[in-house]
């Protein structure tokens, strides 16, 4: 897995923004009901699962897939976790928005025609989002593609020009960030094209979400596209909902309210 193999892959480029698995440093929305190294290691199985989704949409449309990934020196972690045909690039930066505009930029820079910047944390987002992301940019003209995620953010950013504006003024990790994105795109005269909404795992009750979906067969609407399996995701489910405690003793109450 190479930086450089933007260079040779036109067409769309779709990164993941990726945070290496530290335990008590990600998913801390989700200590508790979680470890901390329960957080981690589903931060590393929601990885597995969205590079397959990535490797799944580039047998599909002219797609090549990405991690964005921080903090810096951690690319040893995404080599020994993610399948190859993943590249990586490093953005380590002071604030969100900056990470998506350099992460963006730099693979555009690099020769793809366009970039989507996907979030890691819904790994059953139907690929077929991907590729109907990827299909809207590849027409002519300029324009932005949103994923908007059920929170009021955006699961999917994709531009075909380094558009800086958009990632300006946004108040990261807010219900606002969609409406002020859209906002950000008006101001560009930039046409935007919305994919079907999906949710994002960071907070208790989107993983209760995602049991429900991925263990006790509640599927989330999906719209034109079905889930993906997310396999590796799955399995660390079902293990962790066999644990005594999927955190402390005094945990009782959060680790019921998971299950129910």
């Amino acid at each position: 897995m190479q930086d450089e193999r933007a260079r040779e892959t036109p067409g769309c480029a779709i990164a993941v923004m990726a945070k290496a698995s530290i335990p008590g440093r990600t998913k801390t929305r989700l200590i508790p009901p979680l470890t901390p190294v329960q957080a981690a290691d589903l931060n590393t199985a929601f990885l597995r699962d969205v590079a397959d989704n990535l490797l799944a949409a580039a047998t599909l449309a002219n797609i090549s897939a990405w991690m964005a990934y921080a903090p810096a020196g951690s690319r040893d972690f995404f080599t020994g976790n993610l399948p190859a045909g993943i590249g990586l690039i490093e953005t380590a930066e002071p604030n969100f928005g900056a990470c998506l505009f350099r992460s963006a930029s730099s693979l555009l820079a690099a020769g793809h025609e366009a970039v989507c910047l996907l979030n890691s944390d819904s790994p059953t987002l139907p690929t077929g989002y991907l590729v109907a992301a990827a299909t809207a940019l590849a027409a002519p003209g300029d324009r932005v593609v949103l994923g908007p995620a059920t929170d009021g953010g955006y699961y999917l950013i994709g531009i075909k020009q380094p558009h800086r504006r958009l990632f300006q003024d946004v108040e990261w990790s807010t219900e606002r960030v969609l409406r002020q994105t859209l906002a950000r795109a008006d101001e560009l005269a930039l046409p935007v094209v919305l994919l079907p909404s999906w949710y994002d795992v960071d907070d208790e009750a989107a993983l209760r979400q995602l049991i429900g979906e991925l263990v006790d067969g509640r599927p989330f609407r999906a719209v034109g596209s079905k889930p993906t399996p997310a396999g590796f995701t799955r399995r660390l489910l079902l293990r962790l909902l066999e644990t005594p405690d999927l955190a402390s003793s005094s945990d009782q109450a959060a680790r019921s309210s998971l299950v129910a």
